[in-house]
């Protein structure tokens, strides 16, 4: 569950990532009582969800049959700084995979990412940094590391490595270019012995993200990510 927008007194309109059919949007009417199936606590940013619908391919938004918890989360709803992230990486896919058709590896990295995020215990402050680059994977501009010599610049926009600087600004000077490597080395598994300070972890959300705006289009500023960088 990506997104959810309140429409008139009762209902939803709910954006999601789905293993069959990648993006699709639905509309739902809230059950009114306790034994109703539609609750509003379901569509949480990033709720994990088991959907039955009939789809229908010409209608922009598709309705549901049932939706019901896959797998109900233990940690990241009561803990300020795993739910903080949830909502920031909730905004982040909303935009950075817009328009995506079916991609079974996407939808699968993003679901084992949260289940990841809800069973550590501790040193997952790097999860977001993790989460946004190795995304980059799944929809088509995944940094290219083959050229990398000390010294090299990074393009932005071809995402590669170069020893002369490009001829446009989107480029990251030598100093910072090595950032991008010892981001692609770092997973989930070993993010804890990457230590930066709050300065440092923000300045590569700040890179990435100005990564992601230029490959995807009208990606826009995140408006979760001030609260986010207060914490990390």
């Amino acid at each position: 569950m990506l997104h959810a927008l309140k429409y008139g007194d009762s209902q939803l309109i709910v954006d999601l990532l789905t293993r069959e059919q990648g993006r699709m949007s639905f509309i739902c009417y809230l059950s009114k009582t306790n034994k109703g199936k539609m609750k509003k606590q379901l569509f949480q940013p990033l709720t994990l969800l088991d959907l039955v619908y009939n789809y229908r391919p010409n209608l922009n938004l598709q309705k549901f049959i049932d939706v019901r918890l896959a797998m109900p989360y233990a940690s990241i709803p009561f803990d300020a700084y795993k739910l903080s992230i949830s909502l920031f990486v909730s905004e982040f896919i909303t935009h950075a995979t817009r328009g995506e058709q079916q991609n079974t590896p996407l939808f699968d990295y993003v679901e084992s990412s949260m289940v990841w995020l809800d069973n550590v215990s501790n040193s997952f402050a790097n999860f977001h940094l993790v989460f946004m680059m190795h995304l980059s994977r799944f929809i088509g501009f995944f940094p290219n590391l083959t050229g990398y010599v000390r010294g090299a610049w990074f393009d932005l926009r071809n995402g590669s490595f170069s020893l002369l600087r490009p001829s446009h600004p989107d480029c990251l000077r030598p100093e910072e270019a090595s950032v991008i490597g010892v981001l692609m080395r770092m997973d989930y598994d070993n993010m804890r012995l990457f230590r930066m300070s709050q300065a440092q972890r923000n300045r590569c959300v700040e890179i990435i993200l100005y990564y992601y705006r230029l490959h995807v289009p009208n990606f826009p500023e995140l408006k979760s990510l001030e609260v986010l960088q207060s914490l990390f």
